[in-house]
């Protein structure tokens, strides 16, 4: 976001590396979807952009633009594999530190879902796995800034005058760790999202795609994701420290960056029977 600070990254020349390949290979990708472009008949969403670029082409160039599409794909890409990545890594890491949580999710797998495959479907009936996995993302805050957007028009914010075109850094940490909004706001705690029937609830100050007309494009498909593979994962496995390694020792300091993933650590699944 800032290329004048790439200076103070150790490993900038890694990441501007990385970045040139995935924009090659988005590139490459690209040629082979035009080669076979039907209009008529769009596969993807590179399809559906040549569709537009081709119904605007007589308009500006600045949206449709090629340099524009690769930039759009390698975006959505990394936002939607990284993301749900480090959300499932904090969830299994954290399903090791509390054994009792995993016990509890499960068994509520094992009573709704059975042997089966789990569904999205699935989710109204397991009201506490579905606050834990709401936990997992509001204690992981794994993108703790969000991410850059500008203001369309003048604004007055809480007496701030902020002009049209600035440049706005939300801190979603504000929200997700208010303690005005959450009874233990530093420690996981799956009851933040249940009553006391043990019904899922949901609460607003959990955003952790931020919220309003430009928040996280992918929220709809990172829910199903999120769900789908821990429930597989918890279905099929039990997670737990390193033989000599008590639950209690693991480390739940975030590995802090851009985005804050767990620190690395070692996994035992066993295979439930």
């Amino acid at each position: 976001m800032f290329p004048v600070l790439g200076f103070l990254l150790r490993s900038h020349k890694t990441v501007l590396k990385n970045r040139d390949e995935l924009f090659s290979f988005i590139r490459k990708t690209f040629l082979h979807h035009r080669r076979k472009f039907d209009k008529n008949d769009p596969r993807s969403f590179i399809d559906a952009f040549l569709v537009r670029q081709q119904e605007e082409k007589d308009a500006s160039a600045d949206y449709f633009s090629d340099e524009n599409l690769v930039a759009l794909v390698s975006n959505l890409f990394a936002a939607g594999t990284e993301t749900t990545v480090s959300t499932l890594r904090w969830g299994i890491l954290l399903m090791m530190r509390y054994p009792e949580v995993q016990k509890k999710v499960c068994d509520e797998i094992t009573k709704v879902v059975g042997l089966a495959q789990p569904r999205i479907a699935h989710r109204t009936q397991m009201p506490y796995t579905d606050a834990v996995i709401h936990e997992v993302q509001r204690f992981a805050n794994i993108l703790p800034t969000s991410l850059p957007h500008a203001t369309t028009t003048n604004v007055t914010f809480k007496n701030y005058y902020i002009p049209k075109g600035t440049e706005v850094i939300t801190l979603l940490t504000s929200v997700l760790q208010d303690p005005t909004q959450w009874e233990k706001p530093h420690t996981f705690n799956p009851e933040h999202f249940l009553n006391s029937k043990g019904k899922f609830v949901k609460r607003e100050a959990f955003m952790p795609f931020s919220v309003g007309n430009r928040k996280c494009v992918g929220e709809s498909l990172a829910r199903m994701e999120l769900f789908l593979f821990f429930t597989s994962l918890m279905q099929k496995f039990t997670f737990q420290p390193p033989h000599g390694v008590s639950h209690l020792d693991l480390d739940l300091t975030p590995d802090i960056g851009f985005m804050t993933r767990p620190m690395p650590h070692k996994i035992c699944a066993l295979l439930r029977v």
